[in-house]
Protein backbone atom coordinates (compact mmCIF):
# COMPACT_ATOMS: atom_id res chain seq x y z
CA UNK A 1 0.00 0.00 0.00
CA UNK A 2 1.83 3.15 -1.02
CA UNK A 3 -0.31 5.77 0.66
CA UNK A 4 -0.11 4.00 3.92
CA UNK A 5 3.27 5.56 5.36
CA UNK A 6 3.85 7.97 8.10
CA UNK A 7 4.89 11.26 6.40
CA UNK A 8 1.49 10.52 4.15
CA UNK A 9 -0.61 10.08 7.66
CA UNK A 10 1.58 13.26 8.91
CA UNK A 11 0.49 14.97 5.59
CA UNK A 12 -2.97 14.15 5.85
CA UNK A 13 -3.24 15.29 9.57
CA UNK A 14 -1.78 18.70 8.86
CA UNK A 15 -5.38 19.41 6.46
CA UNK A 16 -7.24 18.88 9.53
CA UNK A 17 -8.99 22.34 10.33
CA UNK A 18 -9.12 21.89 14.08
CA UNK A 19 -11.87 23.98 16.09
CA UNK A 20 -10.82 27.10 17.39
CA UNK A 21 -12.65 27.68 21.05
CA UNK A 22 -15.33 30.68 19.42
CA UNK A 23 -16.70 27.77 17.10
CA UNK A 24 -16.33 24.69 20.01
CA UNK A 25 -17.98 27.13 22.12
CA UNK A 26 -21.00 27.88 19.51
CA UNK A 27 -21.17 24.18 18.63
CA UNK A 28 -21.65 23.52 22.04
CA UNK A 29 -24.73 25.68 22.74
CA UNK A 30 -25.90 24.89 19.61
CA UNK A 31 -25.91 20.77 20.94
CA UNK A 32 -27.32 22.17 24.20
CA UNK A 33 -30.64 24.22 22.93
CA UNK A 34 -31.12 21.74 20.33
CA UNK A 35 -31.09 18.53 23.06
CA UNK A 36 -33.50 20.39 25.66
CA UNK A 37 -36.20 21.63 22.77
CA UNK A 38 -36.56 18.18 22.12
CA UNK A 39 -36.60 16.96 25.62
CA UNK A 40 -39.83 19.35 26.17
CA UNK A 41 -40.84 18.17 22.48
CA UNK A 42 -41.10 14.47 23.98
CA UNK A 43 -41.92 15.41 27.41
CA UNK A 44 -45.09 17.54 25.84
CA UNK A 45 -45.82 14.76 23.42
CA UNK A 46 -45.93 12.05 26.68
CA UNK A 47 -48.15 15.06 28.68
CA UNK A 48 -50.69 14.81 25.70
CA UNK A 49 -51.13 11.93 25.10
CA UNK A 50 -51.33 10.88 28.84
CA UNK A 51 -54.10 13.19 28.75
CA UNK A 52 -55.98 12.50 25.51
CA UNK A 53 -55.92 8.69 27.15
CA UNK A 54 -56.99 10.00 30.61
CA UNK A 55 -59.93 11.97 29.04
CA UNK A 56 -60.83 8.60 27.23
CA UNK A 57 -60.51 6.22 29.66
CA UNK A 58 -57.67 3.88 29.24
CA UNK A 59 -55.60 5.43 32.07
Amino acid sequence: MKWFNLSAIFKEIRKIRWPNRSDLFNNSVQVVIFTAFFALFFFLCQFLVSLCLKFVGVL
